[in-house]
């Protein structure tokens, strides 16, 4: 709602890191298994290794890939708002829309 609803473009960009963040919390909280431990294999010499023990961490360290992402995408947005706030003195979408025309 935030990036759609409103005007400001950093109302804009908080809306979009809240939403970055909530798929994050969601593709984590599916990926977790009650009971489960990590894929660590201490003592596995011949002994058999049943893969439904283990916590998948695929979706882990594919979600600490989308934190640096989000992390950037933002950082370098946030230099193109502060940009487009030195050139025409507002945030508001409408106005700079009307200025750009």
């Amino acid at each position: 709602y935030a990036m759609i609803g409103k005007r400001n473009l950093v109302k804009k960009l908080v809306g979009m890191n809240i939403f970055q963040t909530a798929l994050i919390l969601y593709f984590v909280s599916t990926a977790a298994k009650k009971g489960a431990t990590i894929p660590i294999i201490a003592h596995g010499h011949g002994e058999a290794v049943h893969a439904a023990q283990y916590v998948n961490p695929l979706p882990h360290v594919l979600m600490l890939t989308a934190i640096v992402v989000m992390v950037s995408t933002f950082g370098v947005a946030l230099a193109l708002v502060i940009m487009i706030y030195r050139r025409h003195k507002t945030l508001e979408e409408d106005e700079i829309l009307k200025a750009t025309k």
